[in-house]
């Protein structure tokens, strides 16, 4: 993945003062993604105070229940921690007033936070949002983007409003999307690069420095969340297409086909370039060039004809198999003229 660059919206780099006074600070987060944050302001001058965390949620072909991220990080750090369903009422609100924060940071929580919490901390509820807002608003941003084929992405801090992701924002920070990355480590370069842009944040806030700017109202999308229907591949799509559907559903829904008959799941692909490989006749126009059909190994990639372009695959895996290398897919398997779909 290239490297980031600063959008125009970025801040300078945070400003200390030994003058700064240490903030009272609640986190409220659940997934893998809101870990760095966390770390983050455990790790600085501030006290987190206590930790709000989703519910434990069964989970696995057991259904048993597992903690999230953040809970198991919060009790290995011993920080107060509470998991209210809601937060619609005194008693669930009972731990985070308690806690008297100062500054609230959201990072993925989960659950719409009402007025009476917006209202409670002093400096408001900063939030981590994983696009360039106001493009992909929503509880999927990472995947939308890259299905989207979004050449670029981000994070942006933004102030907590009623709205869905619609509060004013404080900084954003943008990074490339290469060719062939995947949500699952687009994620993992955001979530780090938005635990540093929050304490950046933090700082200028501390120092009376920030400053808010609206939203703009055009460019607005939304980004739902991923359904499993969407990761069913149609081979008359463009190599593109496919691509990006791929490379979005890493590492859920994971991307699907068949072969004879059987799923194949496919991790790894990215659209051929021009020359890399013949691309496929007009359906139905030659033998061995309808959309889906194997081309062959060229270097480590097995080459697919799609309805426009070839797709190449790096890596895949049959049902009940573990995931292989393209390479090793195809020592397996005859080759040229198979067909998937």
């Amino acid at each position: 993945m290239a490297a980031h660059r600063v959008s125009a919206a970025r801040h300078a780099p945070a400003r200390k003062s030994s003058s700064a006074p240490m903030l009272r600070i609640a986190f409220a987060g659940t997934p893998a993604f809101a870990l760095p944050a966390l770390e983050a302001l455990v790790g600085s001058a501030h006290r987190v105070v206590g930790v709000l965390t989703q519910p434990d949620r069964p989970a696995g072909r057991g259904r048993t229940l597992h903690a999230s991220p953040v809970k198991e990080r919060a009790l290995q750090l011993g920080l107060p921690l509470a998991q209210p369903l809601r937060l619609a009422s005194e008693a669930q609100l009972a731990s985070l007033r308690e806690w008297a924060p100062e500054l609230l940071v959201v990072v993925a929580y989960g659950l719409i936070l009402p007025p009476a919490v917006l209202a409670l901390p002093r400096l408001g509820c900063l939030n981590i949002h994983a696009s360039l807002l106001p493009r992909w608003r929503g509880a999927a941003p990472i995947q939308r983007a890259i299905l989207a084929g979004d050449a670029m992405s981000g994070v942006s801090i933004m102030q907590l409003d009623a709205g869905l992701d619609t509060g004013p924002v404080y900084a954003q920070r943008e990074l490339a999307v290469g060719a062939g990355v995947t949500s699952a480590e687009l994620h993992d370069a955001l979530a780090p690069l938005g635990a540093a842009l929050l304490m950046e944040v933090i700082s200028d806030l501390e120092l009376g420095h920030a400053r808010l700017r609206a939203q703009p109202t055009s460019g607005v999308t939304y980004a739902a969340k991923l359904d499993k229907s969407e990761a069913l591949i149609d081979w008359n799509q463009s190599a593109a297409h496919i691509a990006a559907q791929v490379c979005a559903c890493n590492p859920w829904p994971v991307a699907e086909t068949t072969l004879n008959g059987a799923q194949l799941r496919l991790w790894r692909a990215r659209a051929a370039a021009p020359a890399a490989a013949p691309a496929p006749a007009s359906p139905g126009e030659a033998p061995g060039t309808v959309p889906g059909t194997v081309l062959g190994l060229r270097g480590e990639a097995l080459l697919v004809a799609c309805g426009s372009g070839v797709l190449e695959i790096a890596e895949l895996q049959s049902a009940g198999r573990r995931r292989l290398s393209a390479r090793d897919f195809a020592h397996g398997h005859a080759g040229a003229g198979l067909r998937f779909g």
